[in-house]
């Protein structure tokens, strides 16, 4: 995943900064775009670190808590063009067919093993 960092707070500029050293990317290539306040940007999927309940993490958080909500909220935006998919698959079909049923669920086993091991790196970090 590749991050970009727009925030008006130096100090939470800097501080994602050393947070994501690994994973930052310029504006125009990345996969999604961390600001400290909320624009509506139809070319970047944007997350949102703030005070108010609608933002995608509220402050303060840990290192551990944001690696855990960009991975939740990029992971969300991957699915989306995947649920749209078989929603228009599947059209008219009544009935929820076997396979779409099968990749539910191994979505969701991803998803445990994936906070399960977020989980034990976040001990092991502290």
């Amino acid at each position: 995943m590749k991050i970009a960092i727009q925030c008006d707070s130096p100090l939470l500029q800097r501080s994602l900064e050393l947070f994501l050293e690994g994973q930052l990317s310029s504006i125009r290539q990345c996969d999604i775009l961390i600001r400290d306040r909320e624009i509506r940007d139809d070319n970047h999927p944007t997350f949102v670190i703030g005070s108010n309940a609608s933002a995608d993490l509220i402050k303060p958080f840990s290192k551990a808590q944001l690696l855990h909500a960009l991975a939740q909220k990029y992971d969300s935006l991957k699915q989306e063009p995947a649920a749209k998919m078989e929603e228009t698959a599947t059209g008219s079909e009544e009935g929820v067919s076997f396979e779409i049923l099968e990749r539910h669920i191994e979505k969701l086993t991803r998803e445990y093993q994936d906070n399960i091991l977020k989980a034990i790196r976040a001990f092991y970090e502290k």
